[in-house]
């Protein structure tokens, strides 16, 4: 398997594998492929999402963030049948794609619309999950961040310009929750409540502070993913 990224604004992610070899990837995710490579759907607690609570110690451990089914990815398995073969994924965004590999002491955090591809061996769950009644993540899915664990090798997308910290133990940031892109399993991670600050995301009475605590490494994004994807989050005019 070898991974390559084209183009700077808007990179392409491209992905040669041998004949046997397969990746997985958010259904209908992907840009174009060879005609060797064949698609079929993962069922639910395979080499994907599973049913279990998606909090862990690194990601504060709360008991509200239990995943449910409306909260899984739904994905696909692309393998080289016969022959070897190639898969892209696009940006659906100007931004960066990061390869990281993961494995049972190395994992990570990512944002709701991160997870770009992953090699077979790796898993996807709900890591971090809260609701708001209202802003922009109002509704039954709320504010949640996907774990990636398993073994093997992800790709995450991160929009806009990438800022990289890395935490010492003991060592915090505050971020605006929509800038964090992407932090390592071991940084603690919890939304400090601010009253009284009108914040157009998470509704007109309150603010919201995304708090990091080292040790580990920490991606944020220049540009808020719901400033691109919701109609609501753009400025008027």
């Amino acid at each position: 398997m070898d991974d390559r990224l084209a183009g700077t604004i808007a990179p392409v992610l491209s992905i040669s594998l041998d004949a046997g070899e397969s990746v997985v990837a958010e259904a209908g995710e992907f840009s174009w492929m060879t005609d060797s490579i064949q698609m079929a759907a993962v069922p639910p607690g395979a080499a994907g999402p599973d049913g279990g609570s998606g909090a862990g110690a690194g990601a504060g451990g709360a008991g509200r963030n239990r995943v449910g089914d409306a909260d899984m990815l739904s994905l696909s398995r692309f393998t080289a049948v016969g022959t070897g073969g190639t898969i892209a994924f696009a940006c659906k965004q100007p931004g960066r794609i990061l390869g990281v590999d993961i494995s049972p002491g190395s994992e990570y955090l990512v944002h709701r619309h991160g997870f770009v591809a992953g090699t077979a061996g790796i898993q996807i769950r709900c890591g971090f999950r809260q609701s708001f009644s209202t802003g922009i993540y109002a509704g039954p899915g709320g504010f949640w961040l996907h774990r990636l664990t398993g073994t093997g090798r992800a790709w995450v997308g991160l929009a806009g310009e990438t800022v990289r910290f890395e935490l010492a133990a003991g060592e915090s940031l505050r971020a605006h929750p929509g800038h964090v892109g992407m932090f390592a399993a071991s940084v603690a991670f919890q939304l400090t409540r601010v009253p009284g600050i009108a914040n157009r995301y998470f509704g007109h009475d309150t603010h919201h502070f995304a708090v990091l605590s080292g040790p580990g490494p920490v991606w944020l994004q220049s540009v808020p993913m719901p400033a691109l994807t919701t109609p609501a989050a753009l400025p008027p005019g």
